[in-house]
């Protein structure tokens, strides 16, 4: 059945599975100090032109965010985020596992306004009993957010710039990065991205890795021990060179923004699909995440041709279900998409 439930349900790109092959009798030193990781390292920062940023490898999002939240906060410290952003839906309370409270603010379009971080954190400093309470160490994002809608550069350095007057860290959850900075709708560079933030993450696992996510330590410096840390949280991979020789060479001959570049090329064309169809979108989406409202007999219907992913209730006769294109989404699915669509509404 073709799958449109998410970005990780194939396996990893050809490229990669052919370098695995190539490389596996090789002997390499463990825990992130092989040669591939090196040389992956070395690829992130000319992609970024950040000469300077410290790079680390973490098999997983949820670990990643994780780490690199519990790391950077002093342990009376809470991080701010949108009510739907990641950490506060999806990650099974994992932030709040390793002793650090999430402060869920209003969003639009899944996105934070620097406006609305600048009232919340003057409000709780002006606060005479703060001192009782968790205090905001850091503000995260995700880009794209969860609903696949992307932050501007300007709405980004207003973010930023409320962090600097607080002197808190933009913390980026780049799990679908990729993704982002291909679509039409960013204004953005990788190097301007990580001019802005502070530190984020470039996902593999749901942009052509087999698993796999690269932290970017941009504009502020890498807690020391880092490592350290990432072993206690029981994220270190033995075998490092699993995650550096996939980035290596996603991060060679511009595989990575390619194979972006493409998953966004059938995100649109999904787009048309479901409109030629009179399928009524939810939020107007420009990745690869697009979310439509389906009335519940015809998603029954739909369920038995086609994989997606069930988002949350409109109402009582209809749901929004979210369809994901990747690198691997073919024009065969979507012509098998088109057809399903034909036979059930």
């Amino acid at each position: 059945m073709v799958s449109f439930e998410s970005d990780y349900t194939q396996g990893a790109h050809p490229r990669i599975l052919e370098r695995f092959v190539e490389t596996n009798l090789i002997p390499q030193p463990g825990y992130g100090f092989d040669e591939y990781t090196a040389s992956a390292r070395e690829k992130i920062r000319l992609a970024a032109l950040k000469p300077d940023a410290d790079v680390e490898f973490i098999v997983g999002g949820t670990q990643t965010n994780m780490v690199v939240i519990s790391t950077l906060l002093k342990d009376y410290e809470a991080v701010i985020a949108a009510k739907t952003g990641h950490i506060s839906l999806h990650e099974a309370g994992a932030i709040e596992y390793s002793g650090h409270k999430v402060i869920e603010l209003p969003c639009k379009d899944g996105k934070l306004s620097s406006k609305t971080v600048r009232e919340y954190l003057a409000d709780f400093f002006a606060d005479g009993s703060h001192e009782h309470m968790a205090i905001p160490g850091m503000v995260y994002v995700s880009y794209p957010t969860e609903y696949g809608t992307l932050y501007s550069k300007a709405e980004l350095v207003a973010l930023k710039a409320v962090c600097r007057e607080y002197n808190i860290p933009l913390f980026v959850d780049g799990a679908r990065l990729g993704y982002g900075l291909a679509s039409k709708a960013c204004d953005l560079t990788l190097k301007e991205f990580a001019d802005i933030v502070d530190v984020f993450y470039i996902g593999g696992t749901k942009v052509g890795a087999l698993c796999g996510e690269a932290i970017v330590f941009s504009n502020l410096k890498k807690p020391e021990h880092f490592l350290t840390s990432i072993k206690r949280r029981g994220a270190l991979v033995a075998k490092g060179r699993l995650l550096g020789l996939q980035f290596d060479t996603l991060f060679s001959d511009n595989l990575y923004f390619e194979i972006s570049k493409h998953a966004i090329v059938m995100a649109e064309k999904v787009k048309d699909i479901m409109a030629k169809h009179g399928v009524k979108f939810y939020i107007d989406s420009p990745t690869n995440q697009q979310f439509v409202v389906l009335d519940n007999s015809v998603l029954e219907k739909l369920k038995q041709k086609l994989r997606f992913e069930i988002w949350e209730k409109a109402d009582e006769k209809h749901t929004v279900v979210r369809f994901a294109t990747s690198w691997a989404t073919t024009d065969e699915d979507l012509i098998v998409l088109d057809e399903a669509l034909s036979a059930c509404l």
